[in-house]
């Protein structure tokens, strides 16, 4: 795999303490996009104090596509994602967790989607953002509830249309993506300011993986209370979105 001199794809991973996790999933992601697009993968390490650095130093000696950021103390896996995207050179972006749970063998299914949609709506696909919709879930049953309690509610206040919207696997445009407002815990409302900015979402059926090798980061509880927080902002962003339709521009 050789470094494309102007990548169309940017995959970006966040990860924090995720060494033994490192090597195997970039070689998922090369084995799924060689030949498909010219793609970069872009690893954000978010403050790692194991071995993560040391392995992506390793791996970039084998991955001339790979290109490595890392934050000096832990920020969050939002603000990883954020300075993933700003260090991407593609016009495309696609999203997934650094534990293994996401398979990447889905990116090529989600970019035909995008341009399948193209088509169907006429819409300009940076308008467009694919998420993945993760099947037969591979976590335990206290996550699974509180995901489809969590998914639930956002979608009912919401009204994003978006059965799945913890599912790391995304695909969208960079340009879209930086026309968001940033706040924290914001990658898990990307399909809500989706719309906000008069786009379109799209959910795709993904495979779900269990976790192999590390320990999860997120809980259960210090997901739910920040959550209801995030929720008002979000709606309160909704309701003050404007997007003028545009008649003449010299």
């Amino acid at each position: 795999m050789t470094e494309p001199s102007c990548p169309d794809l940017s995959v970006v991973v966040p990860v924090h303490n995720e060494a033994d996790n490192i090597l195997p999933l970039i070689e998922e992601i090369a084995a799924a996009l060689d030949g498909v697009v010219p793609f970069e993968i872009v690893y954000v390490d978010d403050g790692s104090n194991d071995a993560t650095a040391h392995r992506l130093a390793e791996a970039r000696a084998r991955f001339p596509a790979l290109r490595c950021v890392r934050h000096r103390t832990a920020c969050g896996q939002s603000q990883a994602i954020y300075t993933g995207v700003l260090a991407a050179r593609g016009t495309w972006i696609a999203t997934l967790d650094g534990d293994g749970q996401n398979d990447p063998a889905d990116i090529p299914a989600l970019l035909t989607r995008l341009r399948d949609e193209e088509k169907r709506t006429g819409l300009d696909a940076a308008r467009l953002l694919i998420a993945g919709h993760r099947q037969k879930r591979q976590d335990n049953e206290l996550r699974r509830l509180s995901s489809r309690i969590g998914n639930g509610v956002r979608a009912w206040l919401l009204n994003d249309g978006t059965p799945d919207t913890g599912c790391g696997l995304k695909l969208f445009a960079r340009s879209l993506f930086l026309k968001f407002p940033r706040f924290d815990h914001m990658h898990r409302y990307l399909p809500a300011l989706t719309l906000r900015e008069g786009g379109l979402v799209v959910s795709v059926p993904v495979n779900h993986r269990p976790r192999e090798r590390g320990m999860s980061k997120y809980g259960v509880w210090n997901r739910l209370w920040v959550s209801l927080f995030d929720l008002v902002g979000v709606m309160w962003l909704q309701r003050r979105a404007r997007n003028p339709v545009l008649e003449q521009q010299d």
